[in-house]
Formats: C-alpha cells, sequence, structure tokens
C-alpha cells in the first residue's frame, strides 16, 4: 500500500526540527589562532638575538576559522637555508595530539647603518673618505653583505661601477680576505630552529662577502659565508 507524500507543512516542520537540533550541537573544535601566532613570534625572537640594530618583528594573523585540531604541542620551524631576515613563511607543526603543518607570513625588519656612496664611482677606483657615509635605514630590505662602517671600505677598490647614493657591499669592492687558508675561524651555524657557534678551520681563503669551505670540530667539511668581521655563516 502506497503512502501518500507528507504535506508541505509537514516537511516545514521536519526542517526546522533539524535546524534547532543543529543549533544546540557542540561546535568542532578548532586550534586557537593565537597560540599558533605566539608560537612563531617566539620562534623569530630566538633567532634573531644577536642581529645588529632594532629588531622589529610582524606576524600575519592565523585564519580564526582553521579547521585544525586543537594541538598541545606546537612547533615553528624555517625551512633549510632560509633565515630570519626580511619576509618570511615560518611553518608550524603539531606534533601532538594530531599531526599537521601550517604555514604563517610574518617579516623581520632590522633597521641601522649602512654604508653608502655620495657620488658616482669608476671601476677600479680607490675609495676615500669623502666618497662614502653613514645613513640609518632597513638593512633587511637592503642587499646582501652591506657594510656597516666607513673603515670596511677606505682604501679599497671598486670591482665596478658604483652609482651615487648605492648602497655598498662587499662583494662591490676588492678586499683583502679576511680569512685566510689553515685559520682558525668562528662559525655560527644556523638550521631550523637552532643556532650553534663554535670554531672551524679555513681550507681557503675569502674576503668579506665570499664563500669559505670549513672543517668543523667534528671532521664535517662546510661550506659558509664570510662576515665583514670575519666570522662565517653557515646555514644548514
Amino acid at each position: 500500500m502506497n503512502r501518500p507524500p507528507p504535506s508541505p507543512a509537514a516537511l516545514w516542520r521536519g526542517v526546522s526540527s533539524l535546524a534547532l537540533f543543529a543549533l544546540f550541537l557542540p561546535a568542532a573544535a578548532h586550534q586557537p589562532p593565537e597560540a599558533v601566532e605566539a608560537a612563531v613570534r617566539g620562534f623569530l625572537e630566538r633567532e634573531v638575538q644577536g642581529l645588529p640594530g632594532d629588531v622589529r618583528i610582524g606576524v600575519r594573523a592565523f585564519d580564526p576559522d582553521n579547521r585544525l585540531p586543537p594541538c598541545t604541542a606546537l612547533e615553528a620551524f624555517l625551512q633549510p637555508g632560509t633565515r630570519a631576515w626580511g619576509q618570511v613563511s615560518v611553518g608550524v607543526r603539531c606534533n601532538a595530539p594530531a599531526a599537521w603543518t601550517a604555514w604563517v607570513q610574518a617579516r623581520v625588519q632590522v633597521f641601522g647603518p649602512y654604508l653608502v656612496t655620495t657620488r658616482a664611482l669608476r671601476s677600479a677606483e680607490i675609495i676615500g673618505a669623502a666618497d662614502v657615509e653613514m645613513r640609518e635605514g632597513e638593512l633587511s630590505a637592503l642587499p646582501d653583505n652591506v657594510l656597516t662602517a666607513p673603515e670596511q671600505a677606505l682604501g679599497h677598490a671598486t670591482r665596478f661601477a658604483q652609482a651615487a647614493g648605492a648602497p655598498l657591499r662587499a662583494g662591490s669592492l676588492r678586499l683583502p680576505d679576511a680569512v685566510r687558508r689553515g685559520q682558525t675561524v668562528p662559525v655560527v651555524t644556523r638550521g631550523p630552529g637552532f643556532a650553534v657557534s663554535g670554531e672551524g678551520q679555513a681550507l681557503n681563503g675569502a674576503a668579506p662577502g665570499e664563500r669559505v669551505r670549513i672543517r668543523l670540530g667534528n671532521g664535517q667539511i662546510v661550506q659558509g659565508r664570510v662576515r665583514p668581521d670575519g666570522a662565517v655563516d653557515v646555514d644548514f
């Protein structure tokens, strides 16, 4: 025996009952965005320790409507070879109770003094005191290895022509080797979530801004970039 279809009024009563039932269901738990943002900020604050100048960190708001399950063990990290400088993507990994990874945009701004030319310089021109001056600005927005003191440039020849007002980089000048072959040099090794200071033996000579091969105390050979002060930065 076929039953007659329900009336529109009965259908409406059924839909209304389901809607009311849904209103009283507990909302699905999700990851609080404040905890993710705090993990990113805390991680970056540790990463920038020791940087010169005035450091400012900005973290983009994490999606408050995310569908990630709540996490009790958040771990922030950077991709290998990435440093906390300028615009960066910081990973946030949940280790418990559920495994997930999210990415948060952040910006690390470093403000301090740097060296610029006061006039246009020709290639192979020797730099004098009147050819450079100090300026204040955002170092993290400038090219790598910008010089930060006049004595780093005075008496050295340019590798190529320089425009007036251009920031002077270590690679723009013919600098003497800051690291000699066989020399024991300070080494700062950085990786996701860590920075370790130590020493190593240089396997070749290199000027500031150039690459150098280093033998660490455990015998491992790595490559790093020479800083103007003679220390070597190694990124993993």
